[in-house]
């Protein structure tokens, strides 16, 4: 049986968090419970916790599940968002390693990233489907208004922060060969990541503001000067930037307007349903009881 969704704070916020690599053992939540939530769409990554950062709800998922099992290419992105949204979460923070493409971007800087580019493959990229089809913009992939707060909170607690860049998602799990590195570098993107995608796009027709919060971990293989990138100094440096990571998380709870004022992004399916009533899958129409939440239906 699913659970349903949680009441909110009395301010309105109540943040979902993904745990990338280096922090599947969480955020330091207060009063934390650990507690199973199920989806229609199959098994998520792992169990919820839920707790509270200077009074604000949180609900965290570790993104690759407990112990790093579960690669890139093998995370159910649709039960993740689908349980977060269910627990109630109002807004999603990503935590995520990341590789560099541009030289000031450095190893141990943060990116709050406002874009992307999306090369993944044989991903599951939406919610609707055959007998409900639905059609979100995904222009602006992320909340300016989240992603503000979070570079603020990175400042406050005295890390570098770069308050937007390109996210290149690739496949994974190996890491990019040298010709692809510096194909993506032309085309823009600033860093690159295996889990943005297709998380970003699921996120958006759940109807929750999204913002992501990326560590930069190495300098991707472009780089003349530096080793070429290898997971060992990705985890190193990543298990570094855990504790500044969750030293943002508070900071950015304790800074959060008292009151959350709407957002678009709170009714991205206002007018996005293709398919008449009459001709819509009941049993779709069932699964997406949580996602579909107060959109226009």
């Amino acid at each position: 049986m699913r659970a349903a969704p949680k009441e909110r704070g009395m301010s309105g916020w109540h943040i979902g968090v993904i745990g990338g690599s280096g922090l599947s053992t969480g955020v330091g939540l207060d009063d934390a419970q650990e507690i199973a939530v199920s989806s229609p769409f199959g098994e998520p990554s792992g169990p919820v916790t839920q707790g509270t950062l200077a009074g604000v709800p949180f609900t965290f998922l570790a993104r690759h599940g407990a112990g790093h099992a579960i690669p890139p290419g093998s995370i159910n992105y649709r039960a993740n968002i689908d349980v977060l949204k269910r627990c109630g979460v109002t807004d999603v923070v990503s935590l995520s390693a990341i590789g560099s493409l541009r030289e000031g971007l450095a190893p141990g800087h943060f990116v709050a990233v406002d874009q992307f580019i999306d090369r993944t493959t044989g991903r599951v990229g939406s919610f609707f489907g055959p007998g409900l089809v639905a059609h979100v913009s995904l222009a602006d992939p992320v909340c300016a208004r989240l992603s503000g707060l979070l570079a603020d909170a990175v400042a406050a607690t005295g890390g570098t922060v770069h308050r937007a860049g390109c996210y290149i998602a690739i496949d994974g799990p190996q890491f990019s060969t040298r010709a692809e590195s510096r194909m993506y570098r032309g085309w823009g993107a600033d860093v690159i990541g295996m889990t943005a995608m297709p998380e970003a796009r699921l996120v958006r027709e759940a109807q929750l503001p999204y913002g992501v919060l990326a560590m930069v971990t190495d300098y991707d293989c472009w780089h003349e000067t530096e080793a070429d990138v290898g997971a060992a100094e990705v985890f190193r440096v990543m298990a570094a930037n855990a504790m500044q990571a969750r030293n943002a998380l508070r900071a950015l709870a304790e800074n959060l307007p008292a009151t959350r004022a709407a957002s678009p992004i709170d009714t991205a399916l206002d007018g996005a349903f293709a398919t008449p009533e009459g001709a819509r899958d009941p049993r779709l129409v069932a699964m997406l009881d949580a996602i579909i939440g107060g959109g226009s239906f």
